[in-house]
């Protein structure tokens, strides 16, 4: 995770709410899916974050296979390792994607979801290196990540939103990383062998579902950012709350997956 948005414990429980919503389980269930993953397999998740996808992972693994978790927030580890506590084929640890603590060909299988957006251009190259490096030859990666154009959000205020939206823009080090991704991923020495669109869409406002949660981590974020005041962040959650009694929601994001694999070794 990246400097800006700090995972504090506060954030951290707010992502952990985040990350319980129908439509965040359903992102999970598709990278899931994309993986493949079978019995025995060894696995690394790249950005832990609370355990979920983790969990699900031990359990497509099972007792014979291990699942490692690692995260640069010791909140976020904390939270992980209290959800898979019954889990003994399960670790966490503390650390960062640009040196992963594990030998070289090390996993069958990585993913990391919502995670080298927060790093720097060269950090992602480093990051990607490093991932290309613990798997083994034909093992497979899913990336999983963000591009801000994509964020569709009804407002009665446009104008308050693109201020907004230009604060929160700040949360991370590149909001425009899944346009890049083919390229670096190709750079660093992966085969792409899947691309696709992972659209969260919330029509309604509902507590139940990911935007109401990130409206909660903008207002936290925000103010004091590209000249927004915490008034101005405070109206603009408001606003959405009206449109939401009113029938007039309206939020759309994509995030985009990428499946990737270390080539075998050519013995010939």
């Amino acid at each position: 995770m990246g400097a800006s948005l700090q995972f504090d414990e506060e954030t951290s429980r707010r992502v952990e709410a985040i990350y319980s919503t129908p439509d965040v389980i359903a992102q999970r269930e598709e990278v899931l899916r994309a993986l493949e993953l079978r019995p025995g397999e060894h696995v690394l998740d790249v950005g832990s974050g609370p355990g979920f996808l983790v969990a699900d992972m031990a359990k497509v693994v099972g007792d014979s296979g291990r699942v490692h978790g690692i995260d640069i927030s010791e909140g976020m580890v904390g939270i992980a390792g209290r959800r898979c506590a019954n889990m003994a084929h399960v670790d966490f640890h503390v650390g960062t994607a640009t040196r992963l603590p594990f030998p070289e060909s090390g996993f069958d299988a990585a993913v990391s979801t919502q995670v080298y957006e927060y790093l720097s251009d060269t950090d992602v190259r480093t990051a990607l290196s490093e991932l290309y490096r613990v798997l083994r030859p034909g093992g497979r990666t899913v990336i999983l990540d963000t591009d801000g154009d994509s964020l569709v959000w009804h407002s009665t205020d446009p104008a308050r939103m693109t201020r907004v939206l230009e604060g929160w823009s700040e949360h991370c080090a590149d909001f425009h990383l899944p346009r890049k991704l083919s390229s670096l991923l190709v750079q660093t020495g992966f085969q792409i062998r899947r691309r696709d669109c992972i659209p969260l869409f919330n029509p309604e406002y509902d507590s139940n579902t990911y935007s109401y949660g990130l409206i909660g981590l903008i207002v936290g974020f925000v103010p004091g950012r590209r000249g927004v005041s915490k008034e101005e962040v405070e109206a603009w959650a408001e606003d959405l709350r009206r449109l939401g009694r009113a029938g007039s929601y309206f939020f759309s994001l994509n995030r985009y997956l990428f499946l990737a694999t270390k080539p075998e070794v050519d013995n010939t």
